[in-house]
């Protein structure tokens, strides 16, 4: 399959809006969340609930409803507590990203990062507390044991040590004059893919997936997130700050390694078009049921912000 015949059968009109519907409705589900968090010391709740409103585009929420919808349907609990979840793991590793000791960025959506907002130990403690409370919630509302702990299991595999945190250890490690395709996939898959592959699986699990679905939605949320990772590194050097809601040329500056560091613009766009199109193909077995998951992934080739 060719991207110029994907872009001709693609039909975008309800992706915008089903988007927004989606970010809306998560944000009432964590809304509700913090109302009913009265143990958390207030300094803390506010930097937790500082970094969780009003900003981010939701699109791993997002994918965990969708998920869940082209699997059984229709869109549950458990599919809107998933979608919470990743969105508090998400921002968890925003806040640590933009730390002085790591990236050190004094911008995140639109806004000053939380440490500028705050101070570094709030900023450290409030990522910690996104983190753990995200489990705690798949823990006691997920209330099928057996999909709760296989919930976890794929969040924390997705987000520990050897997921995303090995690699941003990787990231921090690989100026790109010493980098190779090897290194810059691994950082790619493990830093940013893997927990797009997590929001599609966590969604199928809600949905009650077969292990054939569930393989088929870990395949496009892997390819998808790997795309969204090069769209990333080519707006770092084509987009502004106010475009992006943080600073922009910072990947330069630090000498990271990217996919324009290492094979240039247009090589990097045409991997981007490859993945999409095998994200795609990994849908088929959804038949016209995943027309919304395909037409996202279009919609990230157009990425501006």
């Amino acid at each position: 399959m060719e991207i110029n015949s994907i872009r001709k059968s693609d039909t975008s009109s309800s992706l915008k809006p089903d988007l927004a519907v989606k970010a809306a409705l998560v944000e009432q589900i964590l809304a509700d969340l913090f109302d009913r968090q009265t143990e958390i010391p207030p300094r803390l709740k506010e930097a937790m609930e500082y970094m969780m409103s009003g900003g981010g585009k939701r699109i791993r929420a997002a994918l965990a409803m969708w998920a869940c919808e082209v699997v059984s349907g229709k869109l549950n609990r458990e599919a809107q507590v998933a979608a919470a979840v990743v969105e508090m793991v998400h921002t968890y590793s925003l806040i640590h990203d933009d730390l002085p000791a790591m990236d050190d960025d004094d911008m995140r959506r639109g806004k000053p990062s939380c440490h500028k907002q705050f101070d570094e130990a709030t900023a450290i403690l409030a990522g910690d507390a996104l983190l753990t409370l995200a489990f705690e919630m798949l823990s006691t509302d997920i209330k099928n044991s057996d999909t709760a702990v296989r919930m976890i299991r794929t969040l924390s595999e997705a987000a520990g040590p050897s997921g995303m945190i090995a690699g941003q250890v990787a990231d921090m490690n690989s100026p790109h004059a010493n980098g190779s395709m090897q290194r810059l996939q691994y950082i790619h898959m493990n830093k940013t893919a893997e927990m797009f592959a997590a929001s599609t699986a966590l969604g199928a699990l809600a949905g009650g997936a077969t292990d054939e679905q569930l393989s088929a939605m870990i395949e496009y949320g892997m390819k998808i997130g790997l795309g969204f990772q090069i769209a990333d590194d080519l707006l770092d050097i084509t987009a502004s700050s106010e475009q992006l809601g943080k600073t922009a040329g910072k990947d330069a500056e630090q000498g990271k390694l990217t996919y324009p560091a290492l094979v240039g613009e247009e090589k990097s766009r045409e991997i981007f078009e490859k993945l999409t199109c095998e994200a795609v193909c990994a849908l088929q077995i959804f038949g016209k049921e995943a027309e919304t998951l395909r037409q996202l992934a279009m919609e990230l080739l157009d990425r501006t912000k």
